[in-house]
């Protein structure tokens, strides 16, 4: 699988629409940005470079996957966890600051001809990841069911965006446990046995890429998964993203910014 046709990556200065809260945990940022730098793939990622915060600076960049992007209004989104010193400098972030990016990095999903009925699945703020690709999909007239996971209802993101581009949104939460991974399985073997699915997409999960390694290979359809990873450089020159994969009957070793993010899932390996 590949679809890297050479894209040029570019760092650029962009301009603050909006930084803000979409629920405790999580926050939605808009950027400005020149076109040039919105020749994005669905999947791909941007490296950021984290202002200052309490006095320091985190001088490692933040890789943070593509939510939205339109070249027309030039404009790219993002969608973040507040997690560590990095992502609270970025939340810090005010309108009309200017704020440094890198990309687009990385290789993207890839969507064959031949597809039809395709399902995304995913957890948490990787339905952002998948975002691009349900807008993809849903312009080339590929019809779409988008299974989303969450803690709880509140900390289902992306639902609207969703539901805009497919009749078919499936939410399920911890809180009910219907997003146990029997629950999953079964709702997965029925929607197969009511439809027919040319694909499975997916972001982050452990616990999703083991179902659905198990639910592809077994049913024959092929998969691809975004994969999150700590990464220094975001380019492939400090193999710090580096994780095994299973290629034939061979472990291989990829660099997930380069190589990837996104993989095929029969050759992913749970972590």
């Amino acid at each position: 699988m590949d679809n890297k046709s050479r894209i040029k990556i570019y760092e650029v200065d962009t301009e603050v629409i909006s930084n803000n809260y979409i629920n405790n945990d999580y926050k939605h940022l808009i950027l400005r940005a020149p076109s040039r730098a919105l020749d994005i793939v669905p999947g791909q990622f941007f490296h950021l470079q984290c202002p200052t915060f309490e006095g320091s600076i985190s001088f490692l960049r933040r890789p943070m996957s593509v939510y939205q992007f339109s070249k027309k209004e030039k404009q790219i989104e993002f969608l973040y966890k507040l997690h560590g010193k990095g992502t609270r400098a970025i939340s810090n972030l005010k309108k009309n600051n200017i704020f440094n990016i890198v990309g687009p990095l990385g290789k993207g999903f890839l969507l064959e001809e031949n597809y039809k009925n395709i399902v995304l699945i995913a957890r948490g703020v990787g339905l952002a990841t998948l975002a691009p690709l349900g807008n993809l999909a849903f312009e080339k007239g590929i019809n779409l069911t988008v299974i989303c996971s969450a803690r709880s209802k509140e900390h289902l993101m992306s639902i609207d965006l969703f539901n805009s581009l497919s009749n078919k949104v499936i939410t399920v939460t911890d809180n009910d446990g219907s997003s146990s991974m029997v629950n999953l399985e079964l709702l997965i073997n029925n929607l197969m046995l009511s439809q027919s699915v040319d694909a499975f997409f997916t972001c982050g999960s452990n616990r999703i890429l083991k179902l659905l390694k198990k639910l592809c290979g077994l049913n024959n359809i092929p998969g691809q998964i975004a994969l999150e990873q700590q990464m220094a450089c975001g380019i492939g020159m400090c193999f710090c993203c580096v994780r095994p994969f299973e290629i034939g009957n061979k472990i291989i070793q990829k660099r997930v910014c380069n190589e990837g993010p996104v993989f095929r899932i029969s050759e992913a390996l749970p972590w």
